[in-house]
């Protein structure tokens, strides 16, 4: 038995003779304790505690569930609020069953680097523990179900990103009808091509640790085709060209999203290490956070000295918006940089997410709140910004990566979206959306003792 564990097991009887444990009582639990140890191999603990962590950080992705909630019933006007928790509790159970069905088997299947597998997964059996007992260089190092776990939330993720930018207009059904698609289809089929041993990954070497442009740029690019379908809410733009502010009902929520999405991410890039049982994934798991941390610092404070500098004051929904923008800058490699290094990667993002919002505002593209910036233009930005310390990317694989990722999302997004739009239609009538879609949609009102603006 290890000598470093047999003495812990002694200090433990120790401190438990302190509380009346007799020492022939200590001898009986050293000796079933060395049992018990010199019973478990080093696989076994190993596939053991990279299965926990593997669970544990998809804990903290779904958790991210609850910061997309929180931030987009903050953003919105009190009258849209049940309708958007509605979506994001409804979204985040679509994709969990729809990524069972079929999402995963497209995502990780070996068909083809284009194409992917069509079998259903509903009996997926987890017998990895029968094969690290077995040992061998094929022996796996992780339950193959907490792959699954922590797979799932990432799409739900991707899904949670449209759901705020087409926030307080798009009807409930037909959001939820394209939630079906892009979680079973669009998102795992690009996924498979970068992740899943795809052309962009086996052929371009398109490198993206946990998913700036795989996840975020994803769900950004299908956000964008909707907004452009449903268009922006009415009296967001006046005639002359006027830009007319629509504030969120609630700061305070939006504030604490933001911080629930922060640890969430924590979860985010530090599983997609997919290991902790060795000390080199062990220590790549401590860079991760740290430059995760960083990067969302940095945007952070580069947002918000950039609303002070164009507005005199200090915006907190810049302030928000910049320190996502860090988080999903770093996302596509926050292992490669030193800490300095991320937390500038994070300042060009809370850079650009505030050019971005303004922009798209100028061009009537009405997100309210800033998903397609946040996700989308700084995911751009976090996949070329792997070239700046990770030798092994290309400019021509990161590049063909971002244009093949944006260009089947926001065009097969396009095509559900008229289909939908023909069918049931996409957005609710002027006089529902002044009612306001809670009433209209869900029948009833998240602060009824207030009156709803």
């Amino acid at each position: 038995m290890n000598r470093s564990v047999m003495k812990w097991l002694m200090l433990a009887v120790g401190a438990g003779a302190a509380f009346g444990v007799s020492a022939q009582e200590a001898e009986v639990m050293v000796e079933t304790a060395a049992e018990v140890a010199s019973g478990i191999s080093t696989a076994e603990l190993a596939y053991a505690l990279d299965t926990f962590y593997f669970l544990v950080s998809g804990a903290f992705v779904m958790w991210m569930a609850a910061g997309f909630s929180m931030l987009e019933a903050g953003l919105v006007r009190s009258k849209n609020t049940v309708e958007i928790l509605t979506k994001n509790v409804a979204l985040f159970a679509t994709a969990c069953i729809m990524y069972l069905l079929i999402g995963y088997n497209f995502m990780y299947t070996e068909a083809g680097m284009y194409f992917p597998g069509l079998d259903l997964i509903l009996s997926m059996e987890d017998n990895a523990a029968d094969v690290v007992n077995a040992g061998g260089e094929d022996a796996p190092y992780y339950s193959s179900l907490s792959d699954f776990f922590f797979q799932v939330v990432f799409v739900a993720t991707a899904m949670s990103i449209v759901s705020g930018a087409v926030a307080e207009r798009m009807k409930l059904w037909a959001f939820l009808g394209f939630a079906v698609i892009m979680t079973g289809f669009i998102y795992p089929i690009q996924g498979m091509w970068s992740w899943g041993g795809g052309f962009l990954g086996e052929t371009f070497g398109y490198s993206d640790y946990a998913g700036s442009g795989i996840v975020h740029l994803c769900g950004a690019a299908a956000a964008l085709a909707l907004v452009i379908l449903v268009g922006p809410r009415k009296g967001k733009y006046a005639a002359d060209g006027r830009v007319n502010p629509i504030p969120g009902a609630n700061l305070p929520l939006a504030a604490l999203g933001m911080f629930i999405l922060w640890m969430g991410w924590f979860g985010f890039n530090g599983g997609s290490e997919l290991a902790v049982a060795s000390v080199d994934s062990a220590n790549n798991v401590a860079r991760v956070f740290v430059n995760t941390n960083m990067a969302a610092s940095g945007g952070l404070l580069a947002a918000l000295l950039m609303a002070k500098f164009r507005f005199g004051k200090a915006d907190l929904t810049m302030a928000i918006n910049g320190a996502l923008a860090g988080l999903v800058a770093i996302t596509a490699d926050p292992l490669s940089p030193s800490a300095g290094l991320a937390t500038l990667i994070g300042v060009v993002g809370g850079v650009l997410v505030f050019v971005s919002i303004l922009f798209l505002d100028k061009l009537k593209i009405d997100d309210p709140v800033g998903a397609i910036s946040v996700h989308g233009t700084v995911g751009i930005w976090g996949v070329l910004a792997v070239l700046l310390a990770n030798g092994d990317a290309t400019f021509t694989g990161q590049l063909v990566g971002i244009a093949v990722i944006f260009g089947w999302t926001f065009g097969t997004t396009l095509i559900v979206g008229l289909i939908l739009k023909a069918i049931m239609g996409l957005r609710v009538t002027e006089e529902e959306e002044a009612e306001g879609v809670d009433i209209v949609e869900c029948g009833m009102e998240a602060y009824p003792e207030f009156k709803q603006g």
